[in-house]
């Protein structure tokens, strides 16, 4: 079950990293949790700016998995353990709907033993904004310049809504940037109860953890859990 759950989130970081166009949906489909060791021969590989789709073959039936971006070839040999299957999912990237699709976990090649291909990060983009400053609040650079200093405090940013992605896990993951950086980062998640509209410009308020990991490869240096969202006059 915590296997499950973990996989739901990495799910959502897949969902966060796609395209514009993709960027504010729901995702409450078919979602089915699958395990056991698979061991599949790429037919196909399309890949996009974070994500490989692969065609692939196991015990004669041919399927569609996807997986973080790497350097995939026909014929070669991979095993996966758990993946997350969604109907009817369309990438917009691709220009293509999936009947049915494995998101799957982790991937190993059999080129070597337990070698293991090595996924990208979701790529954001800094925008070129401006915003000003909130008072009694503190910006995205002074967030990243020390992030020690707010590990566990409550703290209100003002910024641009960047990126939405509603109902996973119970919450909505929101990105924001104010135009400021420091450590080369500029862009900040946040989950919340709250919603917003891509563009908006909003006011959050909520705890800083630090190093947040859900396990599969993906964490968070610094997150902001169960903030409040109010629209900035």
């Amino acid at each position: 079950m915590r296997k499950s759950i973990m996989f739901l989130i990495v799910l959502s970081a897949f969902l966060i990293s796609c395209s514009k166009n993709e960027e504010q949906q729901n995702v409450n489909k078919s979602l089915e949790v699958k395990s056991n060791q698979h061991k599949v021969t790429v037919l196909e590989v399309q890949s996009v700016s974070s994500y490989s789709y692969l065609k692939v073959s196991e015990d004669g039936a041919e399927y569609w998995i996807a997986s973080p971006k790497a350097d995939f070839s026909v014929g070669q040999v991979l095993l996966y353990t758990n993946a997350m299957e969604m109907k009817g999912f369309t990438s917009k990237e691709l220009n293509k709907t999936f009947e049915r699709i494995l998101f799957v976990d982790r991937l190993e090649s059999k080129l070597g033993v337990g070698t293991m291909t090595e996924p990208q990060k979701p790529h954001i983009e800094k925008e070129n904004i401006s915003v000003e400053p909130l008072s009694g609040g503190i910006t995205i650079s002074q967030l990243f310049t020390n992030p020690n200093k707010y590990e566990n405090k409550t703290v209100k940013i003002k910024g641009k809504v960047i990126k939405v992605n509603l109902g996973i896990m119970e919450k909505n993951w929101i990105h924001i940037q104010d135009g400021t950086s420091a450590n080369d980062e500029f862009d900040l998640t946040i989950t919340t109860n709250g919603t917003a509209n891509i563009g908006d410009v909003v006011i959050v308020e909520g705890k800083i953890v630090l190093n947040k990991d859900f396990g599969y490869g993906y964490s968070y240096k610094v997150l902001m859990e169960e903030a409040k969202i109010s629209k900035s006059l």
